[in-house]
């Protein structure tokens, strides 16, 4: 199989599910390396195919356009990671992604696609059992998260609730 047909191949796995395919994962089932799949999905992306890399593996980002999206300016302290998460999916939400803005680096983004508290806890079981610094340590707690909800209305009352909670800055 050639990588064309191959990249046709990852794209097909990655539609019909839902969830994120771990590279390994796709690796095995198309008899690869996974450091191959990994430049598949690197040229996919430079093609326009809107593959999310998350730390539970690829996702495809079919509701690209569908969703409202707002980014979001917070701070708080590892501790209290789960909480802003938890206050965004109960509300409605899902969080896209994580942005810090580094002084030498410029902005780092990572993908994370939460959408539900199980996302959030595997996420957080993961931070703490690797124990790498999740990247609001760089920023004193400072961070932003593109956001996203069905309609401008679940994003004014997330907003309204990381405010309550003190976790929110401001909107940008």
């Amino acid at each position: 199989m050639d990588g064309e047909q191959r990249r046709k191949k990852i794209l097909k796995v990655l539609s019909e599910n839902t969830k994120p395919i771990s590279a390994t994962f796709l690796a095995k089932k198309l008899e690869v390396s996974r450091q191959v799949i990994v430049q598949d999905v690197a040229l996919l992306r430079a093609q326009g195919c809107n593959v999310l890399a998350t730390a539970r593996g690829y996702i495809l980002n079919k509701e690209v356009n569908a969703m409202c999206q707002r980014v979001v300016l917070v701070k708080h302290d590892k501790e209290h990671s789960e909480e802003e998460l938890n206050i965004i999916i109960d509300n409605g939400g899902r969080v896209r992604n994580v942005i810090v803005i580094h002084p030498v680096y410029g902005e780092v983004v990572a993908d994370l696609m939460l959408r539900t508290r199980r996302d959030i806890k595997q996420f957080v079981t993961k931070l703490e059992q690797s124990e790498a610094m999740p990247l609001l340590k760089l920023t004193d707690g400072t961070h932003m998260h593109t956001i996203e909800a069905s309609n401008e209305e679940e994003l004014d009352i997330i907003e309204a609730e990381l405010r309550e909670h003190g976790f929110l800055i401001s909107n940008t």
